[in-house]
């Protein structure tokens, strides 16, 4: 007796039809080109991990510890499925034997978190990953962030790109003297402040016994512009805030002198929620309120790969992680993706199934994408797929066309016609490109 497959996806994944894969593609070779553009080159790293190294960063009350998929292979060993690209990297780093550093890579790969499913966020979804290893200071942040406003301009999204320092949250927080064991949970908080209230903030901060008085202390802090900081901590002695505070300041300096200022905004209650983070932070936003979740983001993880490898040397790093999901969101609501076709011409075959054979293969060596009706139809039926695929050319080759040693290229959006002879293909880049 059979068993009764239940025919449906798990949540949170989905199959991707010819219409949605055209447009994730476009997505993903539109941003290959400009990161090798800017020097960055492909990697690969495995999908199945070692729940340890998954796990090693984080200790157990972190949320995403309980989002990873875990399993077992037959040799009884704890794995996982990665829940990002960036520890498999360092991981690669860490393993790899005579790489030269600065090292720029970006890979673009599946990965899995067993979280809630909404909008923009899914349970399998691609991470589009770009870093550098051995790197020091803010120049190379800036041409980060200059490779994160030309992909999104590229993809015609208009983003602003909210940045801040892991070291000047840290020294605010020292600054009120709260022990340095709840810094983590004091700024997993603080990265809630644009999402709930000053009340529900502060009732959180007293969860971990931390009082009313210093937590409206910290909320004041947080709420300053850069300007503001820099003049209340100008004589600091806090090691924290003038780290951070150096490390915003070079950053800004090179947007400036790069014009980007307008595309970028200090925020000071940003803090990614990874506790890998050590210096600067990045996250993107949809200037235009279409999404209001991020549309990617990264920052600065100078220690992760140094701890893995721990042979004495330092290996400083920073990525930042373009939002494939989101983006993709944005893009299929528009009209020029709703239409759009990969097939340039379609060739209807009338008793000449060879010579459309070839007449196929010479158009694609001039580059055109080629497609043939194969299924016999009648012309009509032909004709009709052509418009539902919104193909926009379509030649109908008979016995006719053979003889004569020409055919029409049939405009299907105008109905026009051109002749073209066989003996000279060319004439058609004058008609499609």
């Amino acid at each position: 007796m059979k068993r009764k497959i239940d025919l449906q996806n798990v949540k949170g994944t989905y199959d991707f039809l010819p219409n949605e894969q055209k447009i994730r593609n476009y997505i993903n070779d539109t941003l290959k080109t400009i990161f090798e553009k800017y020097g960055y080159q492909p990697l690969e790293t495995p999908i199945l991990c070692y729940y340890d190294l998954l796990a090693g960063k984080y200790d157990e009350s972190n949320d995403l510890l309980n989002e990873i998929y875990k399993l077992n292979d037959q040799g009884k060993r704890n794995l996982g499925l990665r829940y990002d690209l960036t520890v498999p990297f360092a991981k690669c780093i860490a393993i790899t034997k005579d790489l030269q550093f600065p090292f720029k890579r970006y890979e673009i790969g599946k990965v899995f978190r067993d979280g809630p499913v909404k909008t923009g966020r899914d349970r399998e979804f691609i991470q589009c990953d770009v870093d550098v290893v051995g790197l020091n200071g803010q120049m190379i942040e800036a041409e980060l962030i200059s490779l994160f406003i030309e992909g999104y301009t590229k993809l015609n999204i208009d983003v602003i790109i909210k940045y801040n320092s892991r070291n000047l949250m840290t020294g605010f927080i020292l600054e009120q003297n709260i022990s340095p064991d709840l810094i983590s949970k004091v700024i997993t908080i603080i990265d809630k402040l644009e999402k709930l209230t000053k009340q529900a903030i502060i009732e959180e901060f007293k969860k971990i016994d931390i009082k009313e008085e210093i937590a409206i202390n910290l909320l004041n802090t947080f709420n300053l512009s850069l300007e503001e900081i820099n003049k209340k901590y100008k004589n600091t002695t806090n090691e924290s805030i003038i780290k951070g505070l150096n490390e915003l300041n070079e950053l800004e300096s090179y947007l400036k002198e790069m014009n980007l200022l307008d595309k970028v905004k200090f925020s000071p209650t940003l803090a990614r929620g990874q506790d890998y983070y050590t210096g600067n932070v990045f996250e993107v936003y949809d200037k235009n309120g279409e999404l209001t979740c991020s549309l990617g983001g990264g920052g600065r993880y100078d220690n992760m790969i140094t701890d893995f490898i721990n042979d004495g040397n330092s290996y400083p790093a920073v990525g930042v992680s373009f939002g494939l999901s989101t983006i993709y969101e944005i893009l299929r609501k528009r009209e020029e993706f709703k239409n759009r076709s990969l097939i340039d011409i379609y060739i209807i075959p009338m008793n000449t199934k060879k010579q459309s054979l070839i007449l196929a293969n010479n158009l694609r060596a001039l580059g055109y994408k080629i497609d043939i009706a194969m299924n016999d139809k009648k012309i009509k039926k032909s004709f009709e797929f052509a418009n539902r695929e919104n193909i926009p050319y379509v030649i109908v080759l008979g016995e006719n066309e053979i003889s004569s040693n020409c055919f029409n290229l049939k405009n299907m959006k105008t109905g026009e016609e051109i002749q073209i002879s066989l003996d000279n293909l060319d004439e058609i880049k004058k008609i499609i490109d």
